[in-house]
């Protein structure tokens, strides 16, 4: 997936887990936390041979980014104490 892709799936997952998760984070953030929550999650099942994908847009690029946003939030309130 080329650059401008990422970024708008990334957005659109980011944007998904801050609706789901109850957060307030700005558009920046949301693109942030959907990019880096597909490569966190992708690497996470990748080292437990679970699912592999290609860089192609794939809604399962959308779906690990949305579910790694998730994991992010999560473990940023956990940190921060307000899971």
């Amino acid at each position: 997936m080329g650059w401008l892709g990422a970024i708008i799936v990334g957005g659109i997952a980011g944007w998904l887990a801050e609706k789901v998760m109850r957060s307030d984070m700005g558009v920046i953030m949301n693109i942030i936390l959907g990019i880096v929550g597909a490569v966190v999650l992708n690497a996470i099942l990748a080292a437990f041979h679970v699912i592999g994908y290609t860089s192609h847009w794939s809604w399962a690029y959308l779906i690990v980014g949305f579910i790694g946003a998730c994991l992010l939030i999560f473990v940023f309130r956990l940190i921060r104490g307000r899971a």
